[in-house]
């Protein structure tokens, strides 16, 4: 081979070799190769944003003792959360902000006379018990919130019934939030009152829908204001935040059922609307049962869990013997959902 020849082989070879060092490499991966920009610190952060409307709302109503009760409840989540939960990706456990909005959620569903002492071990109990004990964030079977405010029903039955209406005091404490832990004192009668629900089924005296709608009423801190509520739920559904199957079906079938039962004794049984505005169920709609991890995944599978939530709601509320059924109508369909993700299990493509 001549020095010509052997020049052009050996170019030929180099630019051979530069071709394939330019061309685009192979990558081999696993699903899912496209990734939203939404994140879980994002949606809990944005879910606390939308709170605080309404948190305000408490705070026009009921004073310093809304914003007392809430931040005792925060404080118990955030305190377990730091202590007891595992670190993430992130660092620090309280950054990913589920924490707060636990306790938020928690604080709303409580009576703005409550301990204070009882609020935050709710708050424990919130954290660990509802969520650090299935093995952390994305992992439980039931709402957190909703499982310290179950806790606290069974422990504290007197002090979480014990309502007080809105009567202007902003600065004086209500009930017995300064309470030492285990204080066995006489609640002052004169100072409570019932709820609309408890008048409604009692006493069959409905509520007027404007106060139920802004907020006028006695009871917990997130029943202040049914306005604020709806267009806190309109705004997580346009987000893409929440699932709107899951607000329509329990809202409709609550509007359905009830006022098919209406219809039979109207003086007797609450109305439609009564039924939607009064009492937790639009707190517990937007923002408890819309839970991610505790419901369904396929659409049909939203669609039974959310009317069956509606279905408890009714039932307990006009048959059963506590005037509000949100709390256990969301828990029981929570226990449900792995069988109704089982039932509904999407068909695999080409069977």
């Amino acid at each position: 081979m001549t020095r010509t020849r052997h020049l052009q082989v050996v170019r030929r070879k180099r630019q051979r070799s530069k071709s394939m060092v330019d061309k685009p490499k192979i990558t081999i991966s696993t699903s899912p190769f496209l990734h939203d920009q939404v994140t879980t610190p994002r949606i809990m952060w944005e879910l606390a944003y939308t709170l605080i409307p309404i948190l305000l709302a408490a705070v026009y109503y009921f004073g310093l003792s809304a914003l007392l009760v809430s931040a005792a409840s925060i404080a118990g989540c955030l305190v377990t959360e730091y202590y007891l939960g595992r670190k993430g990706p992130l660092g620090n456990p309280l950054r990913d902000g589920s924490a707060l909005v636990t306790g938020l959620l928690l604080a709303l569903t409580l009576p703005p006379g409550f301990p204070l002492w009882m609020a935050f071990v709710g708050g424990v109990v919130a954290i660990g018990m509802g969520k650090l004990i299935w093995g952390g964030l994305g992992q439980n079977v039931f709402n957190p919130a909703l499982v310290g405010r179950a806790f606290l029903q069974a422990a504290f039955p007197t002090a979480i019934t014990t309502w007080e209406p809105p009567d202007g005091r902003y600065w004086g404490l209500r009930g017995t939030n300064l309470a030492p832990p285990f204080y066995q004192g006489k609640p002052v009668d004169a100072l409570s009152t019932a709820t609309p629900l408890a008048e409604m089924k009692f006493n069959q005296e409905p509520a007027a829908l404007a106060d139920l709608l802004l907020g006028n009423i006695s009871g917990s801190l997130g029943e202040t204001c049914g306005l604020l509520l709806i267009l806190a739920c309109l705004y997580l559904i346009a987000r893409r935040i929440i699932n709107w199957r899951i607000p329509a079906g329990i809202l409709a079938t609550v509007a359905v059922f009830s006022g098919i039962v209406y219809l039979f004794e109207p003086g007797r049984y609450p109305s439609p609307g009564f039924m939607l505005l009064a009492g937790g169920l639009l707190l517990g709609t937007v923002y408890m049962a819309t839970d991610p991890v505790s419901s369904p995944l396929s659409p049909r599978g939203v669609w039974i869990y959310s009317i069956g939530i509606g279905l408890l709601v009714v039932l307990i509320r006009i048959w059963g013997g506590l005037p509000e059924g949100v709390m256990y109508a969301i828990l029981l369909m929570n226990a449900a959902t792995p069988l109704i993700n089982r039932f509904v299990r999407p068909r695999v493509y080409g069977y």
